[in-house]
């Protein structure tokens, strides 16, 4: 037998006939989300043990990340402390708002 008949045989059986076969579908079903069921649980232990003994998944970094420059870190420290200045006034009363609730 080569693979075409065996292709063929296999389409055979899961054709539908004159008469449907429910009791089929649902053993169908059964076993297609167990096969899948199981694969992602091997897919997640073999992640878990290769990150869990220090490996890695995928290809490795050839070159280190580049590192931020101080003026970056700067406009970020300057951003927070922006933010930081709003919330107090915020907190001391320089903002007013009304309540609507009272």
């Amino acid at each position: 037998m080569n693979i075409s008949e065996i292709i063929s045989s296999l389409f055979k059986r899961f054709r539908y006939g004159t008469r449907l076969d429910p009791g089929r579908d649902w053993l169908t079903l059964l076993i297609l989300s167990t096969v899948i069921l199981i694969g992602t649980v091997v897919w997640n232990a073999w992640a878990f043990d290769t990150i869990a003994s220090g490996g890695i998944i995928g290809t490795s970094a050839t070159s280190t990340p580049a590192v931020f420059s101080q003026s970056s870190l700067d406009t970020i420290n300057t951003i927070f402390a922006n933010r930081a200045d709003e919330k107090a006034k915020y907190e001391t009363g320089t903002y007013g708002f009304a309540d609507p609730s009272q």
